[in-house]
């Protein structure tokens, strides 16, 4: 596997052994040039960025009370990798499975006055900040067979949460971050011939939920030029109110999602009718944008006239098909907007 540039090994032995006879911050110098890809490792594990904040933290824990029996003669880097790797296959075993709500059962009457109420415990899948990939360097091996932005979008973190633990760490140890099979194994305690086992069933569960295009390969056919354009021509229609533009922007068999509200829609016809369609006066609604799971996305905020500024309403993750929209999920969970750099308020 590719040692990743977060220093010397001389530098990061050093580190350890301050660590050890513990020397102020010595701990978090060594585990901080890792700490953006195992956050992203827990977050394709587990679905969740909440989740992969709290089992990233118990894996550092468990990091730092192991330090004095780690032989500090071996790479660091897959020992960390191990420790997060187990702290969320325990978590996976005691949670329920993460979904997107177009997994979760059948598309919703998108004429209905109110979504349906959500579940009561959280088994939605969560969007990701692009700015917590740390991908400046880039940290995946020649034999990584996804590209790690690629490794984030929704349709590969939903199709994820279809496998058992086991597969689905062997297939990101594998296929994400390019660990060799004798090193996955090492990493769940294994052998290379149950890795190649559990990798070839993951990967044809993967393949069958997977869109023949990812939104790595559609934004990048389009430019960033056009896909910019497209950008602002949906947000000036969502804020003119300007319904037939924003069909005429969607794929024939769109979806649209609104989690953590279990109904769906898909079809022009369908979508033209939901909740995605603005309502009221043209000037209450306002977007900025962002990116989440490396695809593009909307911060939509709605005129609160009490508090006389725009507050937050949802974050719209897109989806591409050629110059169409195929798919939009609105995460309605504005409490995540500064994860993705977007304010808390706009003014009027």
């Amino acid at each position: 596997m590719v040692v990743t540039s977060t220093g010397s090994v001389a530098h990061e032995q050093a580190l350890i052994e301050d660590a050890r006879r513990g020397e102020d911050h010595a701990f978090g110098r060594l585990v901080g040039p890792y700490w953006s890809e195992l956050h992203a490792h827990c977050y394709r594990l587990l679905g969740s960025v909440h989740d992969a904040d709290d089992a990233l933290q118990d894996a550092l824990l468990r990091a730092w009370r192991g330090l004095p029996g780690f032989d500090s003669r071996r790479p660091l880097r897959p020992w960390l990798y191990k420790i997060a790797t187990n702290v969320c296959l325990d978590a996976i075993a005691r949670r329920p499975r993460r979904w997107l709500p177009v997994d979760y059962g059948p598309p919703a009457d998108p004429g209905g006055d109110e979504p349906r109420q959500p579940p009561a415990e959280p088994v939605w899948v969560e969007p990701y900040p692009d700015g917590q990939l740390g991908l400046a360097d880039g940290y995946a091996s020649p034999e990584a067979h996804y590209e790690q932005r690629e490794a984030v979008e929704l349709a590969f973190i939903a199709a994820l949460q279809h496998l058992p633990g086991q597969q689905r760490a062997v297939l990101i140890l594998r296929d994400v971050l390019g660990f060799s099979a004798k090193e996955a194994a090492g990493a769940l305690d294994t052998t290379p011939a149950s890795v190649h086992s559990a990798l070839q069933r993951a990967r044809q569960t993967i393949r069958a939920r997977l869109p023949g295009q990812s939104q790595q390969e559609a934004m990048r056919s389009l430019g960033d030029n056009r896909l910019r354009d497209l950008a602002q021509r949906l947000t000036d229609a969502l804020e003119a109110g300007q319904v037939e533009v924003i069909v005429a922007m969607l794929a024939e068999d769109a979806s649209f999602a609104m989690p953590p509200y279990p109904g769906w829609c898909r079809g022009r016809d369908a979508l033209s009718r939901s909740w995605l369609m603005p309502a009221g006066s043209p000037a209450s609604l306002r977007y900025l944008p962002t990116r989440a799971n490396g695809q593009l996305a909307l911060g939509a905020y709605k005129l609160d006239p009490q508090q006389r500024s725009y507050l937050p309403v949802a974050l719209d993750v897109l989806s591409w098909q050629g110059t169409r929209i195929a798919a939009i999920t609105a995460f309605r969970t504005p409490e995540i907007f500064p994860r993705f750099g977007l304010p808390e308020q706009l003014p009027p």
